[in-house]
């Protein structure tokens, strides 16, 4: 039976900020990232949309508290050819380990190129999709008491890009589950549980109709369970899962997941808590951690217009703060964006106020200098 190496390490520890208990989970190192006379190296992929705007927040409000970071800027982009950017950025992910990024879009048309987002879980096998999905003191929200935990499979499933025309007008799109996947990311589930004091694990599935595939995801999620004592475990099946997740949230603790289905989950528990702006999250495997906001709206409609909220990006920058070690860093700059949403005196537009992304991001710098 494969055993996940990550079990044997830290793989997440909470550290939360003191004004939100839990909401941000650190992630300790597999591999050591790239680290020069005190300081680290990290990648930095701007991407898409609004991702240059939310980038150069987080960069500023490094570069006001010392954080000892070099950032290695890459730029790729989903829009137009990019093929050169994306190989540049996995060489630069594979040199540092540790990267933080933007949402890369992906184009709908025939004629575009694949996902540049899952050619980099791909290519650097990040199989472990994490999002913290946590009500925020100060965002008004119709459903309080949500605190859970999303963790997809991201390198299979309906991601796995494999699909054709066998005859003009039937198109194959194939579904790819495997045992070692499926087990792989269970254990990452429970390992996450455990370290984290979370009591109960989901699997989320469709084994209904696709018995073979989503069953064999359920029946391994379970099996892996056998090996945790201590964490509850139960499964739902995906339709039901997306009613429960908007009538009655607080019953989810750790869902786990194939990757369409968390990606639809996903977007479902941002929208429940206040919007994409606001939900960090990260993909990890054994060697590389890549920090991204954890609902992927690119923003293609507001980019340049100063209206972004950078909370996401900011609380992912966070969370890889705390991977490298730095936690006094990670401990002030979410506590001040935690504090200056409390306040309410500083709202983004898409949380129903007139803030730009600038003025925010000037608002969490404010707040550290009296911290």
């Amino acid at each position: 039976m494969f055993r996940n190496t990550l079990a044997k390490s830290s793989i997440l520890r909470s550290v939360a900020a003191p004004a939100a208990k839990r909401h941000l989970a650190s992630v300790a190192p597999f591999s050591q990232p790239t680290k020069y006379g005190g300081r680290y190296n990290v990648t930095l992929i701007p991407g898409d949309g609004i991702g240059a705007e939310i980038t150069d927040s987080v960069k500023t409000i490094f570069k006001a508290e010392n954080v000892p970071i070099d950032w290695e800027e890459i730029d790729v982009h989903g829009v137009g050819d990019s093929s050169e950017g994306i190989n540049e950025a996995i060489l630069s992910l594979k040199r540092n380990k540790v990267g933080l990024k933007g949402i890369l879009y992906t184009p709908i048309e025939k004629s575009g190129h694949a996902s540049f987002n899952v050619a980099l879980r791909r290519e650097l096998d990040i199989y472990a999709s994490v999002v913290l999905i946590k009500n925020i003191p100060g965002v008004t929200t119709r459903i309080n008491g949500i605190d859970m935990v999303l963790i997809r499979e991201n390198t299979e499933g309906e991601y796995s890009g494999l699909e054709h025309q066998s005859v003009p007008g039937v198109v194959e799109s194939l579904k790819i589950i495997t045992k070692y996947k499926s087990e792989r990311i269970a254990r990452f589930a429970y390992d996450f549980a455990l370290k984290n004091n979370r009591k109960k694990v989901t699997a989320i599935h469709k084994a209904n109709i696709m018995k073979l595939a989503d069953g064999l995801f359920r029946a391994t999620v379970r099996e892996v369970g056998e090996d945790y004592p201590g964490v509850a475990y139960s499964d739902m099946i995906v339709d039901n899962a997306s009613m429960q997740a908007v009538s009655r949230p607080q019953q989810f603790d750790v869902l786990v997941t194939p990757n369409l289905y968390g990606t639809i989950l996903g977007n479902i528990g941002a929208a429940l808590v206040g919007g994409p702006g606001l939900v960090p999250g990260v993909n990890l495997g054994r060697e590389h951690a890549l920090f991204e906001p954890g609902c992927r709206h690119v923003g293609l409609d507001i980019k340049g217009r100063n209206e972004a909220n950078p909370t996401a990006m900011i609380l992912s920058a966070s969370m890889m703060l705390r991977h490298l070690g730095l936690d006094s860093h990670a401990d002030r700059i979410s506590k001040a964006t935690y504090d200056v949403i409390a306040a309410g005196a500083f709202k983004t537009k898409d949380l129903g106020g007139s803030t730009g992304t600038s003025e925010f991001t000037k608002a969490v710098l404010d707040q550290l200098e009296k911290l």
